[in-house]
């Protein structure tokens, strides 16, 4: 690969595993460290449903077994550790038979559907509000108008839910405010399907863009105004490129490669913060998921989702990092 070096390569792919193993580690201490047995919290809520359960002791020792959890901790963790290798993430405590795997792989599309979509349309016009305010050429009028688009930057993505929920969901009543999609439809790839997904989402998403917009947008300002005067940008202009080509092909080019880096790492506070956007709308995605599992304390499904969570964060990380030559040619990770 250009501009790589194996040692580089190993080097990196040593930290994305030391990455993963430590993340895995602290959420498998972390559940354990909350007070109560997650098997006794399961019979009392049967109990509190289904009225007296018979022989619960023996019940709960042998739900126990049946989970590993009466096993020393190291044992445990050794298992755990094995298990997460190879993706068997075991049963979900609270609704047992339901696999872990299974219930993750119902809640990811969701989630990197919004995520995806949300990121990427506040990573564009973050970038390019940005890159507008700082260019000479851009009219007086613009400047002045789009720093009004980055008055919600301070605002957290839940509060800004919250907002939108009662502007647009109770007060207009433009979009629905809970769900993934409307009752009643048929599941598939139809049009009525696909039109209610887009609607229930279009809430959500918009609070996640409009919350983490302002925050590219003066990321971006500063490297361009960085950048502005550089030597090939004055060459550039002195050649007598237009306005345009000098802008995309010249400025914001070279200004947005620390932009794409903490791109890659703000990726787990845009999970966690989408984690109470999901919650506040009943989305059912990852972090609707997750809260449902720290409110049954349900260990396995805990575990399961914030080690997708660490996994997908770490891989994105590895990847930006190693296609950094091929997005700017003057990267190179060869010694000289």
């Amino acid at each position: 690969m250009r501009g790589l070096t194996r040692a580089y390569l190993l080097r990196r792919l040593g930290m994305y595993v030391l990455t993963v193993w430590l993340g895995s580690t602290i959420i498998f201490i972390v559940p354990r460290l909350v007070p109560g047995d997650p098997v006794a919290a399961m019979i009392g809520r049967m109990s509190q449903s289904a009225g007296r359960v018979e022989n619960s002791a023996e019940i709960i020792n042998a739900w126990r077994a049946r989970f590993g959890l009466d096993a020393p901790v190291p044992i445990q963790y050794v298992n755990y550790l094995r298990n997460a290798i190879t993706l068997d993430l075991g049963y979900s405590l609270a609704h047992f038979p339901a696999t872990v795997r299974d219930m993750v792989a119902q809640a990811v599309p969701w989630t990197i559907g919004l995520l995806a979509v949300a990121t990427v349309i506040s990573f564009i016009a973050g970038n390019l509000i940005g890159a507008l305010m700082a260019w000479a050429p851009t009219p007086r009028w613009a400047k002045r108008l789009l720093p009004l688009s980055l008055t919600f930057t301070s605002i957290p993505y839940f509060m800004l839910a919250i907002l939108l929920v009662y502007v647009f969901g109770f007060g207009l009543r433009l979009f629905p405010i809970s769900g993934g999609y409307g009752r009643g439809l048929t599941l598939g790839w139809n049009l009525p399907y696909i039109l209610s997904v887009m609607q229930h989402a279009i809430l959500p998403a918009l609070s996640i863009v409009i919350a983490s917009m302002g925050y590219w947008a003066l990321g971006m300002r500063g490297m361009m105004i960085t950048n502005a005067g550089e030597d090939y940008i004055i060459l550039a202009r002195a050649k007598g490129l237009s306005p345009a080509r000098l802008f995309l092909r010249y400025a914001v080019r070279n200004a947005v490669l620390p932009q794409v880096t903490a791109l890659a790492l703000t990726l787990g506070s845009i999970v966690g913060g989408a984690t109470l956007v999901e919650y506040l709308f009943a989305y059912p995605g990852m972090g609707y998921l997750l809260y449902q599992a720290i409110v049954s304390n349900d260990y396995s499904l805990i575990q399961g989702i914030v080690f997708i969570l660490i996994l997908a964060t770490a891989t994105a990380v590895l990847i930006i990092d190693l296609v950094y030559p091929f997005i700017d040619p003057r990267i190179t990770y060869q010694q000289r």
